[in-house]
């Protein structure tokens, strides 16, 4: 019999995306295949603890993991000699545990920007998903436009990018600029450029409006798009793998709000996603290319869930890339894999797989 690997599942995290990760987590561990891996967690708090939990999966879901008895101050080592994490014993002395893999279920600032990966490439252990610097610059939606548009493969909306220094030194001046760069033309959409779960964005109508609505995204971040609106189908492309990677079956995404924001997404359960079956064998295979495509440009590895638009001419322009996108029970990504054949606990042991053979932090 093979030997079980030691997998260690990192949740929460300070981010504005904490509460999704303990979702994402709870579906994880309720799926994950425990005849195959030791499974071991630590939860980040919102204000930077790390603790080794043994909490149930729904006390992680409703956050009561905190107050577990028996949890544990516990960190991962950049130390490569110990390979693993370093734990606090009940007694105050420290004890090193080796780990084989490690499986971040974290999303958005601190998690998915580059961050975390520097800790864990440091460190030697296998990781899921991207390695630094294709998290940093996924997560900045001005880097990945700027490095999609150089290749110049895949169709993209007309910005601007702002930063708060500029805003806040004459704000009618680039309120201005804004508008001279869109030549009057609402809606509009202004987007932090480092947060997801749409945290922060909003959809500006006119002029008078726009203020507001950056000084709503700049609370999440110091540097801000400003985006044309794109009229078309929200559709969403799961993809799965390292140099050699493939494309899942394509989603829709049907919005209860005016656009997909935070509520929509989690909140309001008139928002649903479906499996597109009406489109030409050619224009599906149009959208997975343009989602490989920008899945190698940015240098992702493991899996990504690619954002696009499709307007009714059939241009398909991205939206924007999750390099660890959302893992609850209704999350695309887990779906789009499940309807091209792949169970949820397939896909984490596949994920897995392809963490020990990339090894993106030698």
């Amino acid at each position: 019999m093979q030997e079980k690997k030691d997998v260690l599942i990192l949740f929460g995290g300070v981010s504005s995306e904490h509460d999704i990760s303990r979702l994402s987590t709870e579906s994880v561990l309720n799926h994950i295949n425990r005849d195959k891996y030791n499974i071991f967690t630590i939860g980040i708090t919102k204000d930077g603890r790390w603790l080794l939990t043994d909490a149930a999966p729904e006390q992680i879901a409703d956050g009561t993991w905190e107050n577990v008895p028996g949890n544990r101050r516990a960190s991962i080592s950049p130390d490569r000699a110990i390979h693993g994490m370093v734990v606090e014993e009940m007694d105050g002395s420290f004890m090193d545990k080796h780990i084989d893999v490690i499986i971040p279920v974290m999303h958005g600032q601190n998690a998915e920007d580059g961050t975390l990966q520097g800790l864990l490439q440091l460190s030697g252990i296998a990781f899921v998903g991207s390695g630094t610097t294709s998290s940093a610059a996924s997560m900045d939606k001005a880097i990945t436009k700027a490095m999609v548009k150089q290749d110049g493969r895949v169709a993209q909306a007309r910005c601007y990018v702002s930063n708060r220094n500029k805003f806040e030194a004459d704000r009618a001046a680039e309120m201005r600029r804004i508008n001279d760069f869109f030549e009057d033309s609402f809606p509009l959409f202004v987007k932090p450029a480092n947060a997801g779960s749409s945290v922060g964005i909003s959809k500006v109508k006119s002029a008078d409006t726009l203020e507001k609505a950056l000084e709503i995204a700049f609370e999440i971040d110091s540097k801000v798009l400003i985006e044309e609106t794109i009229v078309g189908r929200e559709i969403e492309v799961a993809v799965l793998g390292n140099e050699d990677a493939s494309a899942s079956s394509i989603g829709e995404i049907f919005a209860a709000n005016e656009f997909y924001d935070y509520n929509a997404k989690y909140e309001n359960a008139a928002s649903r996603t479906e499996i597109v079956r009406d489109l030409p064998e050619a224009l599906e295979e149009k959208i997975k290319e343009a989602a490989l495509a920008v899945y190698n440009i940015m240098g992702c590895r493991g899996l990504a869930r690619i954002d696009f638009f499709l307007e009714d001419g059939g241009r398909v322009v991205l939206n924007e890339l999750n390099t660890l996108p959302g893992f609850t029970q209704i999350s695309m990504y887990p779906q789009l894999w499940q309807d091209s054949g792949i169970p949820y606990d397939e896909l984490i042991d596949r994920l897995i797989e392809l963490a020990l053979e990339e090894k993106p932090y030698m």
